[in-house]
């Protein structure tokens, strides 16, 4: 355990059954503790860092990260290719953008350094630069043949799990839709977290990515592919964003808070990785790509419904987690505790400044066909714990507006 991430009692509660079945659990070296962003770039001369590219965002620029980072590689002797082109949600021309950067400029090692948005791209600049081609290519699951270069990440916010994950996230701009691209292939070298870095997260984005790593922790306990390597991460993850988000937002500098959310977003994107998600992000997907939303308000207002939604076929998952949290009593029902597990999300959700339903963030009635059509066809669908058809996703955005 990471020291000052001792839990409450409450977490000693039951996991799933174990599983017989042949595990693997993916995950790339992981620095963790407040001032380890030096560590990224001796992890970048490590890997063969010459001429490394450093994705980033204008926001870190801003906020003197960047300075930092780039100072750390050049007491390394190393000069890094600085790369801020990306926009929240990356889109498909952007990473193209960013490739050709990387292949002008002679880069080798990558270094992201920013929230899932930077992360995510700075993969897809990974993939075109091993793989070739163009990034929509490589939608679905192992489509990545080709090793990608070095990727060295330093997350800046507590939530998106990119940081160790499997996943890459792109919008497809014709389509208006996200696409993902899930492959071993896509798990970076090394992970360094300095919490000091959420500190100058904005409260919105603060709120966003501790949803969406809630969401991670729950999804990925309740979904198909969870197993005895992933169930205890994710209880962990839910149980610490639920004990510390609103505290994070309301005193930004509380660095106890912080280290807390870092290690809680690092929990659930270990989790989520190897467990994939479920209807939530599948749902979510859509309507960011539709909109081009921030991802974790969307999960925020969709994830009470989703667990009410798969709670009529299973609510004993549900249940494990609303006891976990203290809840409800661990002898109630197995329904009546999933039921109080959505009320408590959604609860939480409106602390944040999440609003109530999808017809705030600009979804119309008129686009739910679209957004059920292409959320079946989303990979983390694959494993939510209920089998939906078309016309039930339908009903599920309705409920939600």
């Amino acid at each position: 355990m990471i020291e000052g991430a001792r839990l409450p009692r409450r977490q000693q509660c039951a996991v799933h059954e174990g599983s017989s079945r042949l595990l693997k659990f993916h995950a790339p070296e992981i620095v963790f503790g407040i001032d380890s962003m030096a560590e990224a770039a001796h992890a970048a001369v490590r890997l063969g860092a010459l001429r490394p590219m450093l994705v980033t965002d204008p926001g870190l620029i801003e906020a003197g990260w960047v300075r930092e980072l780039t100072g750390h590689l050049r007491n390394q002797c190393v000069d890094a290719c600085v790369w801020s082109g990306v926009t929240p949600n990356p889109k498909d021309h952007e990473i193209a953008a960013g490739y050709e950067f990387y292949r002008s400029h002679g880069c080798d090692v990558l270094i992201a350094l920013g929230g899932g948005s930077v992360i995510d791209a700075a993969k897809g600049v990974a993939i075109l630069a091993a793989n070739g081609g163009a990034i929509l290519d490589y939608e679905g699951v192992d489509n990545v043949l080709m090793p990608i270069p070095p990727l060295v990440v330093v997350p800046s916010t507590s939530g998106t799990g990119a940081d160790v994950s499997q996943f890459c996230i792109i919008t497809d701009t014709s389509r208006a839709t996200k696409i993902t691209i899930l492959g071993r292939a896509l798990v970076p070298n090394i992970s360094v977290i300095d919490p000091r870095l959420l500190t100058t997260m904005p409260e919105w984005l603060n709120a966003a990515t501790g949803l969406d790593a809630l969401t991670h922790g729950i999804e990925a306990f309740v979904s198909l592919g969870h197993n005895q390597l992933t169930d205890h991460h994710a209880l962990r993850a839910v149980v610490m964003v639920t004990d510390n988000l609103t505290r994070a937002i309301d005193t930004p500098h509380y660095m106890p808070a912080r280290v807390q959310m870092a290690q809680a977003a690092l929990e659930a994107g270990l989790a989520f990785s190897n467990a994939i998600l479920g209807a939530a992000h599948a749902m979510s997907h859509q309507v960011g790509g539709l909109l081009d939303l921030p991802h974790g308000v969307i999960n925020g207002v969709l994830l009470p419904h989703v667990v009410r939604f798969n709670a009529e076929v299973d609510p004993v998952p549900y249940a494990t987690i609303a006891a976990c949290l203290d809840i409800v009593d661990s002898r109630a029902p197995a329904m009546e505790s999933a039921l109080a597990l959505a009320d408590r999300l959604q609860q939480l959700a409106t602390e944040v400044g999440v609003p109530k339903g999808l017809a705030d963030l600009g979804v119309r009635d008129e686009d739910v066909p679209l957004l059920a059509a292409t959320a079946m066809q989303d990979a983390c669908m694959s494993t939510n714990p209920r089998v939906a058809d078309e016309a039930q996703l339908q009903a599920l955005f309705r409920v939600a507006m």
